[in-house]
């Protein structure tokens, strides 16, 4: 796999993933909530998650390609934290905003 085709898979399981905690209702999408609804606290905690899980995932491919993982250092979690978030803001307009108006609520 070429650097830019990793890069874009990348960029694209990102912000799929980061979609995800806002499009179903099972936590850790397994198990149905007990209240009927999934609060925006195990939201947040499934996009920790995921983030963790797609870091992993980079890592991994990072070490197939060049043998080794560049040492990161604060800023660059940072940086890819937000990037994270700012991919899942259409889910949660999606969740919160546009749902919420249909409704009626």
């Amino acid at each position: 796999m070429t650097e830019a085709v990793a890069v874009w898979v990348v960029l694209g399981l990102a912000f799929v993933g980061a979609n995800l905690p806002f499009l179903f209702e099972r936590i850790l999408f397994v198990r149905r909530p007990a209240a009927g609804r999934k609060t925006l606290g195990w939201r947040l905690l499934e996009l920790f998650l995921l983030y963790i899980a797609l870091g992993l995932f980079t890592a991994m491919l990072e070490r197939g390609a060049y043998g080794s993982v560049y040492p990161q250092g604060w800023a660059f979690y940072v940086t890819t934290s937000c990037l994270f978030l700012l991919f899942a803001f259409p889910g949660f307009v999606y969740r919160y905003l546009w749902r919420a108006r249909r409704r009626g609520a």
